[in-house]
């Protein structure tokens, strides 16, 4: 039983929010965390990573007892005695998304796409090359036919003549809802996922597991794809001093900067009442 004032469930983005800029989680954090478990809370990662970078995210949020990936396509119980149990896992049409690359290329010119299709630790993402995209070691240039020829767990998508905010409001005029889930993470690139995928509702899948009401839920986060959990969880949304406006503007609070450890310090006061 967690303390009476206390949510009963707390999760919270990784890159740019428990994360520093420098990609290392500080020993305080790690602690905090330790804590709030030991408090009776469970504690989820509700990261934009595919299973891919499963390792790292598990190194980077030791205390999970539930990992939220993908965007919320990929759901795992790190709970079980018996090992990781996958709770969900969701994919995207290659067919339907080459359908909608068309139609989003008539609108705004050539894109560079990539997309996430493997499992496998550290696999690289298949495309288009981009000088911008941050994790070069962990990508492979493939053609359009090969990287839509099959389901995908998200594909990723930009222009040279588009800020990532304008793309994803045209995308989102011209991709309905029910084709795909339409996000942006802070890497200068759309991000195309399954349809009704998104953070909220993967941890809806971990809320139901527990037997926990998003009223009692405590979220923390910093860019746009973690809008639907700030909309979904109703003990308090938090963001980061380095969140996007929208994020901002949709949080009931603002702790410090993730390169401050800005959710381990609101953490450790919420504890210490």
């Amino acid at each position: 039983m967690t303390r009476p004032g206390l949510p009963k469930l707390i999760a919270t983005d990784l890159d740019g929010t428990l994360v520093r800029s420098d990609d290392t989680v500080s020993a305080y954090t790690h602690g905090v965390l330790d804590r709030v478990r030991a408090a009776g809370i469970p504690v989820v990662g509700a990261t934009g990573r595919g299973p891919r970078l499963t390792e790292l995210t598990r190194n980077d949020i030791r205390a999970a007892d539930y990992l939220v990936m993908a965007g919320g396509g990929r759901v795992v119980d790190q709970s079980d005695p018996d090992g990781p149990v996958v709770l969900c896992d969701e994919r995207l049409s290659g067919e339907v998304l080459a359908r909608l690359l068309v139609d989003l290329e008539a609108e705004v010119g050539p894109l560079t796409v990539m997309v996430e299709a493997l499992d496998d630790h550290d696999a690289p993402l298949w495309g288009d090359y981009h000088p911008s995209w941050p994790y070069q070691d962990r990508f492979e240039e493939r053609t359009r036919a090969e990287c839509i020829s099959g389901d995908v767990i998200k594909a990723f998508v930009r222009t040279a003549d588009h800020h990532v905010d304008h793309l994803l409001e045209i995308a989102r005029r011209i991709v309905p809802p029910q084709v795909a889930t339409l996000t942006q993470a802070g890497l200068g690139f759309v991000e195309i996922c399954p349809p009704g995928v998104d953070k909220s509702t993967g941890l809806t899948v971990v809320a139901q597991a527990l037997g926990v009401d998003p009223a009692d839920v405590l979220v923390f986060g910093d860019m746009p794809n973690d809008l639907p959990m700030f909309e979904w969880a109703g003990w308090a949304r938090v963001a980061v001093a380095n969140a996007h406006p929208l994020l901002r503007s949709a949080a009931d609070e603002v702790t410090l900067r993730n390169d401050d450890d800005g959710v381990a310090v609101y953490l450790d006061r919420l504890l210490s009442r």
